[in-house]
């Protein structure tokens, strides 16, 4: 069967088959397993019963209020860590000295504090991270005693939530995870009173800084119920402002929209390059202002670009799966630029869950020896998932069936609902400072690009979500070689084609030892890129910006791997940015420059549908 006849199955199929089978089996026909008069049929996530239902209704219902966390899984976390703490003397024991001896430290302190004044050591650091008390006010009394008494505090949580024995790994990290989250709700930054900067500007300006902060309040409320972005970002128009970059839409299918951008350079490399963005994200993260445009550089560096666009998916999508987005996605586009370059190789870019698809595309055509790829490069993006940071908190069998159902009765994964999840993830840095700067301090963040393409997110369809979570974050398939493409596995490690991977320090999505790990698992060439930044800033990291730095360095074929720490160890720091080291890979594979190609190919059916960005980054 084709490709394009997988792709028209699975969406107008009425019960997709969530594994494959063999294929002469009757449920590869599409014909419904039969059931005895005796043995009532059971539930399935695409085939629940009435009984079923009722649950995944109330689930669904509870999710709205719980922000999609499972309380089932929260409350498990919650007694196998209280069960082993109360079966171990020696643990509370321990937990009682210290509280003593923190508490004398503290009182130590505040001795010190009253006769040294801003001198006094603190027996308490903030952790590196944590910027809520870098203010100089709070160096004095007796807002001193406000933060060390926090500090103290937390400190103490920290110990009672970990090294408890018997407490299964997950637990633990979870525990330690919702006593951090409590705490900082009540952290003396986040309050009027106790925060010295805001009581301060408060008698300054005698209390219109609060007048401000609740005008702000009311605007973001109003906009959150209208479901309406943030203030600012209607500076930032598609096509106007941002994703400007001159080009056409080639290639339009149910799922993508293919860009082709128009040569700046009178001659460009002859292998073109494609960009497979996530689909969570609008594909212009890549092509911001004209400035930090990863794709306008890219094509002044004499490169053929095409990007996808992905369709922001609505109810009538939830089937689709990811065999749909491999067959719809990569591989269309690829057999459209076969038609616009025919007989040239493609350079693959794919970013976060982009890159993840584009890892499955790759290994999946390699095993049908399909050689169109050039070579692989993925930005923050994850083949293995053992170690993919602070979202595996919640992964378990208990939080993904909350999270289905509260999928199964919309059709789709709500992009308010995503940003909920980060947001409680990195909940000082997204709500905390806000509520702190916003409300209290009556300033407003100026918006720029970057946030204002972070405040247009996407929908994601029930069963893509679905399988992705299951198959990848939950059971890892794809590291351990039993992930499945239409109904066969692949494996990483037949990609013989170079690897340029980019990780990034400060990534809470995908962290950068969990890119890393694509050396492991690639039996290629790997050149390994770790910049300075996060998820979004690391990427976006044009030359000329400031402050800018990264690490670079390739493992050959037939090289030894070295662990992360030793990468970082090893490397030198190399200053700037690392676009020029990614377009100097793009070339060295690639031949001698040519013309560049016709925009579209109108003879092979592919003439230029609408001027870039196209339409699909416009579906709200």
């Amino acid at each position: 069967m084709s490709q394009t006849a997988r792709s028209t199955l699975s969406l107008v199929s009425p019960e997709p088959v969530d594994h494959p089978v063999a294929p002469h089996s009757p449920d590869a026909a599409g014909t419904p397993p039969r059931h005895s008069p005796e043995t009532p049929p059971t539930a399935s996530p695409d085939r629940p019963t009435v009984f079923d239902m009722i649950d995944r209704s109330l689930h669904a219902s509870a999710a709205h209020l719980t922000m999609g966390l499972s309380p089932a899984a929260l409350a498990g976390a919650y007694l196998d860590w209280a069960a082993h703490v109360s079966f171990s003397p020696g643990k509370q024991l321990e937990l009682m000295t210290e509280a003593g001896r923190k508490a004398t430290a503290l009182a130590d302190y505040a001795g010190r504090a009253l006769m040294e004044g801003e001198k006094a050591e603190r027996p308490v650091a903030p952790l590196p991270q944590d910027y809520r008390f870098a203010e100089a006010s709070w160096r004095q009394w007796p807002y001193n005693m406000l933060e060390q008494s926090f500090l103290t505090v937390q400190d103490w949580w920290q110990d009672a939530t970990t090294g408890v024995h018997g407490v299964t790994h997950q637990h633990e990290r979870m525990a330690e995870f919702c006593a951090r989250q409590i705490l900082d709700a009540f952290a003396p930054s986040n309050m009027l009173l106790t925060n010295p900067e805001v009581v301060r500007r408060t008698f300054n300006e005698g209390g219109m800084n609060l007048v401000r902060g609740f005008q702000n309040f009311l605007e973001d409320a109003h906009r959150a119920a209208a479901h309406r972005p943030p203030p600012g970002t209607e500076d930032f128009k598609v096509g106007e402002d941002v994703a400007v970059t001159p080009g056409k839409v080639v290639f339009r299918n149910h799922l993508i929209e293919l860009i082709q951008y128009s040569p700046t350079t009178e001659t460009v490399t002859p292998e073109p390059i494609l960009i497979i963005p996530a689909w969570i994200m609008k594909y212009y993260i890549l092509d911001l202002s004209p400035h930090n445009s990863l794709i306008r550089y890219l094509v002044g560096q004499g490169h053929t670009v095409f990007a996808i666009s992905w369709r922001n998916p609505g109810a009538e999508d939830r089937d689709l799966g990811m065999d749909d987005y491999v067959t719809m996605g990569p591989l269309a586009a690829l057999d459209a630029i076969g038609k616009i370059v025919p007989e040239r190789k493609v350079h693959a870019v794919g970013y976060c869950l982009g890159g993840t698809l584009l890892s499955i595309t790759a290994a999946a055509m390699a095993r049908d020896n399909d050689d169109r790829l050039a070579s692989v490069v993925m930005f923050a993006a994850q083949t293995d998932f053992t170690e993919a940071g602070e979202l595996t908190l919640f992964i378990n069998e208990s939080q993904l069936c909350f999270l289905e159902d509260m999928m199964w009765e919309s059709g789709y994964l709500d992009s308010t609902q995503m940003a909920g999840a980060f947001q409680i993830l990195r909940s000082n840095d997204l709500i905390w400072s806000k509520v702190v700067r916003e409300y209290m301090l009556g300033e407003r963040a100026p918006m720029i690009d970057l946030m204002a393409w972070n405040a247009d997110a996407t929908r994601m369809p029930y069963r893509m979500h679905r399988e992705y979570l299951r198959h990848l974050f939950l059971d890892n398939d794809l590291a351990k070689g039993r992930y499945m493409v239409f109904g066969r596995p692949v494996a990483v490690g037949d990609i013989r084609v170079p690897i340029f991977a980019v990780g990034t320090e400060h990534d809470h999505v995908a962290p950068w030892h969990s890119a890393y790990k694509i050396n492991l698992l690639a039996d290629t060439d790997v050149t390994f890129v770790l910049t300075s930044g996060g998820h979004n800033a690391g990427i976006v990291s044009e030359p000329g910006h400031k402050h800018r730095h990264y690490r670079i360095r390739t493992k050959t074929e037939t090289g030894h791997y070295i662990d992360p720490d030793k990468f970082v160890a090893e490397t030198p720091v190399k200053e700037g940015s690392w676009w020029p080291e990614l377009s100097e890979f793009l070339t060295v594979h690639s031949g001698e420059p040519v013309a560049p190609p016709s925009m579209g190919a109108p003879a092979a059916g592919l003439a230029p549908v609408c001027d870039a960005p196209g339409t699909y980054v416009l579906m709200r």
